[in-house]
């Protein structure tokens, strides 16, 4: 009895090794996720707040890092150094552009769409249709959704982005060019953008009808390949903030208006342009592809590529 007791202790030792080794078989000591809270990220500031991804990574006793690079190409390096595991928030262009200059990334789900959060505004009075931008300086950031729009804009004009003169630059210092006449034309989004049109300034149009703009979580295809169990915490994690924004979207409101530092009536307004949808869709995945091929036409990658291949 006492051999057949210690056989079986000893098997139950092997299985609890095993388990051990199984939960340190990952690749990283700690989990690294972007924080951007703007333009309107409800659910990063609702998983902050929660403490949500703690929570999903404590078993496997991995703390969680936040990180506060908001730039797209700033996030894409830290990724590709190994400092982030995962980018919970970033433009499907910087993807597309990390993806063609053969960087190994994956897009694991969308994180929001919203075309009317992305604005073109003007200090002039005179500026009323695209034919009215010819010789015009814009200001705004290069290479993202907002350029996207811009390029639809004139377009629908007849026109190219060869016919304004184009300076790249941040929303913040787009907001204070236009604010200050240095600038005719100002592309900008969230907070900027109600704060501008607060202050009076004329709006040429949204992104609605003219872009499809897309924001994602993604992460490195090794990563994936390696710690899939991660992966699937990250999306349970993403999944529970959305279930807790539907049960609790006041509480949800108000925690992003404490931390963006915009009024209750401006969150408000702003929220019910998005959505928030994880799914990857046809539609999403067209999206993607549209701005793939915007890319490549306005020569900001060399050749198109196959989007199939970011997922």
């Amino acid at each position: 009895m006492k051999k057949k007791l210690a056989k079986f202790m000893g098997m139950v030792s092997i299985i609890l090794a095993l388990g051990a080794c199984g939960k340190e078989k990952f690749t990283v000591n700690k989990i690294g996720i972007t924080y951007v809270k703007a333009p309107l990220n409800v659910p990063s500031i609702v998983e902050k707040k929660k403490d949500i991804f703690q929570k999903e990574f404590r078993e496997y006793k991995l703390p969680v890092e936040y990180s506060n690079l908001t730039a797209g190409p700033e996030q894409i390096q830290a990724l590709a150094s190994g400092d982030l595991q995962f980018l919970n928030g970033v433009g499907a262009t910087s993807v597309i552009l990390a993806g063609a200059n053969g960087m190994d990334i994956k897009i694991l789900s969308t994180y929001s769409s919203a075309p009317g959060a992305f604005v073109i505004f003007t200090n002039d009075e005179n500026i009323k249709s695209p034919m009215d931008l010819k010789g015009k300086t814009v200001v705004g950031p290069k290479g993202t959704i907002l350029h996207e729009l811009l390029v639809a804009y004139l377009k629908k004009g007849g026109l190219s982005e060869s016919d304004v003169k184009f300076l790249s630059m941040g929303i913040p210092e787009s907001q204070s060019a236009l604010i200050g006449k240095r600038a005719d034309v100002a592309l900008l989004a969230g907070p900027a953008a109600y704060n501008v049109e607060k202050e009076g300034f004329k709006v040429l149009t949204t992104g609605v009808g003219l872009i499809k703009p897309v924001i994602v979580t993604a992460t490195s295809g090794k990563f994936a390949e390696e710690n899939p169990e991660l992966v699937n915490k990250f999306l349970e994690g993403q999944r529970e903030s959305l279930r807790f924004i539907n049960g609790h979207l006041e509480e949800a409101l108000e925690m992003t208006s404490e931390e963006t530092g915009l009024p209750m009536e401006a969150v408000e307004k702003m929220y019910r342009m998005y959505n928030f949808s994880p799914d990857i869709t046809p539609e999403i995945r067209d999206s993607i592809r549209d701005t793939m091929k915007f890319l490549y036409e306005n020569k900001m990658i060399n050749e198109e590529i196959d989007i199939n291949k970011l997922f």
